[in-house]
């Protein structure tokens, strides 16, 4: 039913397209992170729960029509639907039904419950295309609790000698999730790097419940930042903007400090693991979930789940993603700076 080709992911069928690569002339968006949401389309279909975060990426122009998980579209024959997959704000997964054949598209997606957004749900069907951003053994993910716990005492040992405390994470998802753990902390408000302000803002208005937060642009001069938490994007790392900051301590909120010396390569002096990806066990449970025969794997550590899969008696096959690559960080992360 799908196939890709060199704008993106393509079903024939239905003459549309999910996260295309390339302007289209009909695009199906499962969230609104930048490899996955970009410009230039004629018709947007994306989740309504997103919906604002999309409009911010887009634009004011884009011609994007939301409709509700679960609502069902047909086109060509083709029955189409959106099921929450738990990444960020308004991420979906896409089902698409012909002939009896059940294909489902996971984009990015999560298992572990997140306030900021809806909790992800296994579809059944015969062929599931999924993501492997962290497809290896070596990561599992400890209980977001317990990450908030430390970087609730992180920011308090750092408030206690007048430091402030600065947590990189990516402005679209990552940092909202932060800001929803960091509720009734007591920290007073949360100074916010622009990029992160503006989403922000978009998922307060989404319904979401956040932290307070404060603008870092919006403060007078002389503003002290001594004893507060400040939320700012990786992109904000060794520029000029750090230095209103004074005595600083930094960290970073991510999956990749799991691995031995990420946390060193960035020079920070904290690692939270935290990332808006399945582990390896969720992976591998999500994949056995579906009860798909035939599995197309995409981002990330691909080769490896495909060999892990047809060594389970699985029809697995690799998919090449145009935004795939390596950086310090790890593999394929470009979705979740792409905003930032």
């Amino acid at each position: 039913m799908l196939q890709t080709t060199e704008r993106g992911l393509y079903c024939s069928a239905a003459d549309v397209y999910i996260d295309p690569w390339l302007p289209v002339e009909r695009a199906i968006i499962t969230h609104a992170h930048g490899d996955h949401a970009r410009w230039g389309s004629r018709h947007y279909l994306a989740s309504r729960e997103g919906g604002r975060v999309l409009r911010t990426r887009l634009g004011a122009d884009a011609n994007i029509e939301l409709v509700d998980f679960g609502e069902s579209r047909n086109i060509n024959g083709v029955s189409i639907s959106l099921v929450p997959a738990g990444h960020i704000l308004g991420s979906a997964q896409v089902r698409l039904e012909h002939n009896g054949d059940v294909w489902v598209v996971s984009g990015d997606y999560k298992t572990e419950p997140d306030p900021t957004c809806s909790a992800f749900e296994p579809v059944r069907c015969n062929t599931f295309i999924t993501e492997s951003t962290f497809g290896l053994p070596i990561y599992r993910w400890c209980a977001q609790e317990e990450t908030f716990a430390g970087m609730r005492a992180w920011w308090a040992e750092n408030a206690a000698l007048g430091r402030a405390s600065l947590v990189y994470a990516y402005a679209l998802g990552k940092a909202q999730r932060v800001l929803a753990g960091m509720l009734d902390a007591g920290i007073g408000p949360i100074y916010t790097h622009g990029a992160v302000e503006r989403l922000t803002i978009d998922y307060r208005k989404s319904g979401v419940a956040l932290h307070p937060t404060s603008a870092v642009v919006a403060q007078p001069r002389g503003t002290t930042y001594a004893g507060s938490l400040i939320v700012a994007p990786p992109s904000a790392a060794g520029s000029t903007w750090l230095r209103r900051f004074g005595d600083l301590s930094t960290a970073f909120a991510s999956g990749w400090m799991q691995v031995r010396g990420a946390r060193r390569r960035r020079s920070l002096d904290k690692g939270f693991v935290l990332s808006d990806h399945v582990d390896w066990p969720a992976l591998i449970d999500t994949i056995s979930a579906t009860g798909a025969e035939r599995v197309w794997v995409t981002h990330g550590y691909r080769e490896q789940v495909v060999r892990f899969l047809r060594d389970k008696g699985l029809d697995a096959h690799s998919m090449a993603s145009h935004w795939e690559g390596e950086d310090e960080q790890g593999p394929a992360v470009a979705d979740e700076e792409a905003i930032a």
